[in-house]
């Protein structure tokens, strides 16, 4: 960032210690929340220390707000830039880890959750099952009837009126909010589960597509010389009443890019297969997947 070649800094050992960092720490005021205190003061821990281990310069900080700026700039509420560059240092894998491990602990067999991405949308339109979320679908693609249940993961039992959302890019690797020869909410639908706990749509079969290079995120991995590429998926949001919702993505199980997600975001239980569907003129692969809900904590 500020200096090139193979040059190594060595660790700040000037005036500003651990006395001046505790100082800081400090001046949290006794009304603050006290997550918020133990939040930020690990945090301000951390990122002293992390200054001071690698003699952080002006122009390398300078360069960081600037991408976070940047980022803050490009977001809107079609596209989370700031988001994405969590994603690709694996920050919101890593959180949503965190953040799962106690439906894991429980017990129950809960489908696993993944990240939201960059791309979710607050107004995506409920559609009835057995509709369609591809409109003017492209000529490469390969349509697919998706269908499943949502079950309780605690008793096993099938939710009526759970609410299943889904969106995917097209097979361009665009989204349709990047893409304006793509209609508003294409490769988008919300679907309410009938009284068996069943939900049903077509949509297409997912295809890779690069993390996009017109943002730092983008610019942050060609510098890290990483490769931009997500493996093929679609993405889910499952929510039931009395139950924890579920963020999740699915990953088609032949794509190339499922041991180097670019955002880390891949799980083996995450892995699907696509069957070939008979008798359907609207597609040519089927593919079920149920998805099981932990009850809510009411802790």
């Amino acid at each position: 960032m500020g200096s090139t070649g193979t040059d190594v800094k060595t660790p700040y050992t000037g005036l500003l210690g651990q006395d001046f960092t505790e100082m800081v720490k400090k001046s949290i005021g006794p009304k603050a929340n006290p997550r918020l205190r133990r939040v930020m003061e690990s945090f301000i821990q951390h990122m002293h220390d992390f200054a001071r281990e690698i003699s952080l310069t002006n122009d390398e900080w300078m360069m960081a707000v600037n991408m976070i700026n940047e980022g803050g700039r490009m977001s809107d509420a079609k596209r989370n830039e700031g988001q994405l560059m969590c994603d690709v240092i694996g920050l919101e894998s890593l959180v949503d880890d965190i953040t799962s491990r106690a439906a894991a602990k429980a017990g129950e067999s809960i489908t696993s959750s993944a990240i939201l991405g960059p791309f979710w949308r607050h107004d995506t339109p409920i559609r009835e099952n057995g509709s369609t979320i591809t409109f003017d679908t492209p000529a490469d693609a390969q349509v697919v009837y998706m269908h499943g249940k949502v079950f309780c993961g605690s008793t096993g039992k099938p939710l009526a009126n759970a609410s299943v959302e889904a969106w995917q890019a097209s097979t361009n690797g665009l989204y349709e909010q990047q893409d304006p020869r793509q209609r508003e909410h294409n490769l988008r639908g919300k679907f309410i589960t009938d009284s068996e706990g069943n939900y049903s749509f077509y949509c297409i079969r997912p295809t890779p597509y690069p993390v996009p290079d017109d943002g730092p995120a983008g610019k942050l991995l060609a510098m890290l010389d990483r490769h931009p590429w997500r493996p093929a998926h679609i993405h889910l949001i499952v929510q039931a009443e009395g139950c924890s919702p579920i963020t999740t993505q699915i990953f088609d199980s032949d794509c190339k890019y499922l041991d180097n997600d670019s955002v880390f975001a891949v799980k083996d239980s995450l892995r699907v297969v696509f069957q070939p569907r008979k008798g359907d003129p609207k597609a040519k692969l089927d593919l079920e997947y149920n998805v099981s809900l932990a009850p809510e904590s009411r802790s």
